[in-house]
């Protein structure tokens, strides 16, 4: 049985919401649009490399946990 996971996209939408911010909002503390941060709420695409430590200190997780396989 595969154990469900959460993905990216559901992590930055729970922080997001959580703190009450706009995607705007969320985008500017990561230096990127707010259509960025749409696309990836919706799993569109991925956040470029270059953002997963600033992603991952925002969340509350490690990069490690972006690519966790269980």
């Amino acid at each position: 049985m595969r154990a469900c996971r959460i993905t990216i996209a559901e992590k930055i939408k729970a922080y997001r919401k959580e703190n009450g911010l706009s995607q705007k909002e969320f985008g500017k503390l990561i230096g990127v649009s707010a259509q960025a941060v749409c696309k990836w709420e919706k799993n569109i695409c991925y956040p470029d490399i270059n953002f997963l430590p600033q992603l991952a200190k925002l969340l509350e997780c490690t990069t490690d946990d972006f690519f966790d396989e269980r």
